[in-house]
């Protein structure tokens, strides 16, 4: 079937953030060392960048190495290290005017990966057609703690009351304050669960998971998870009836 001629143009969500999961498997099914399936995810990446973009997408986040990862077998997180030094072609967000962002606790990678993570942030700042936001070394207790340390500094300086505490000023702690939360949430890999990754900002997403490799995940598996995004009713704690009374207004 193909999914993008389903796709109602005028209802694609604005944030879609992605849990990029099975490309150890996919390289293990075919007798590959699993560096050869993170090669392959990166082709995918280069690809959804483009899908997304054309289907009006505006941010797109992608979980790419978690702060867990880092227990993996050394020379596997090398391999990822130099893969991910490898794979940031600023090339491809300029010519698709697509700004480029990074989260996590980043001062942990390599020196040579952040130092050209920076200078693609820094190029592609002013590109304005859709946000491609990469998670690194990232994970949500992380940020939540970084936001608890940092509200907690305020009080005791006095700048801030327990009093002024509330979800807003929450949101605008945590390392995605520059984006509205995700709209759609897509896990590959069949796998069903969070994995640490924007527990703060998914409490209202929707969620979309598939048995799918990440290195087999096409355009029209895209359009696929939008497509079903695009047949839930999002209620935000209301009533059905509430929902249909506020659109028909």
């Amino acid at each position: 079937m193909n999914y993008l001629e389903k796709i109602d143009k005028n209802n694609v969500p604005q944030h879609i953030a992605v849990i990029m999961d099975g490309n150890g498997r996919w390289a293990q099914q075919r007798g590959l060392d699993r560096s050869a399936g993170h090669q392959e995810g990166v082709a995918t990446v280069r690809k959804l960048v483009e899908n997304a973009l054309n289907l009006g997408v505006r941010y797109l986040t992608l979980y790419t190495f978690s702060t867990e990862n880092w227990k993996r077998p050394q020379a596997e997180v090398a391999a990822l290290m130099v893969l991910l030094f490898e794979s940031v072609e600023e090339e491809i967000f300029m010519k698709n005017n697509v700004a480029f962002r990074v989260i996590g606790d980043v001062e942990k990678l390599p020196a040579n990966v952040l130092e050209r993570l920076r200078a693609c942030e820094e190029r592609t700042s002013n590109n304005d057609a859709m946000t491609m936001v990469v998670a690194l070394s990232y994970s949500s207790k992380w940020e939540i703690t970084n936001a608890v340390r940092s509200i907690a500094r305020r009080v005791a300086e006095n700048e801030l009351s327990i009093e002024d505490i509330d979800d807003n000023l929450i949101s605008d702690c945590m390392v995605t304050n520059f984006m509205p939360d995700p709209d759609l949430l897509i896990r590959t890999g069949k796998e069903q669960r969070l994995s640490n990754f924007l527990l703060w900002q998914c409490a209202y997403s929707e969620f979309y998971f598939t048995d799918v490799l990440w290195p087999d995940f096409d355009n029209n598996e895209l359009c696929k998870a939008v497509y079903e995004y695009q047949q839930r009713q999002r209620r935000y704690g209301k009533t059905g009836e509430q929902v249909v009374n506020e659109m028909a207004k």
